[in-house]
């Protein structure tokens, strides 16, 4: 519920501060309010759109293991559980697990942002 209520408003406070003059450029040609939105609001607003969301799915990912291991579920309870159970290797396991998730999403995000510069 958190990520939903921080990414909307981070969107619509980004439609906020959308620069005017391409708006006013596409409205001055005659155009309706779906070309409006598809030629001038959202080239402006989707690099940032997809930035929050990638931060806020890369918080979700890593506060996940935090919120299992004091009790919610997930990856992070089972890893309190190994490590209850004195099963080392296990947790080991599950830590490098968690890294490797992390790892390929921080790449992941990299190479969308990449994109993003480049376009």
């Amino acid at each position: 519920m958190h990520s939903i209520a921080s990414l909307i408003k981070l969107y619509s406070e980004q439609i906020e501060n959308i620069d005017p003059g391409p708006v006013e450029a596409i409205r001055a040609t005659g155009a309706g309010t779906l070309q409006i939105w598809r030629y001038a609001v959202t080239p402006q607003i989707l690099a940032p759109y997809l930035a929050f969301t990638i931060y806020r799915w890369d918080i979700n990912i890593r506060m996940a293991t935090i919120v299992g291991f004091v009790g919610g579920g997930g990856i992070g309870l089972a890893l309190y559980q190994q490590q209850q159970m004195l099963a080392w290797r296990n947790v080991g396991l599950i830590m490098w697990l968690i890294a490797i998730v992390v790892w390929v999403m921080d790449m992941f995000s990299a190479h969308i942002r990449t994109k993003l510069i480049a376009n």
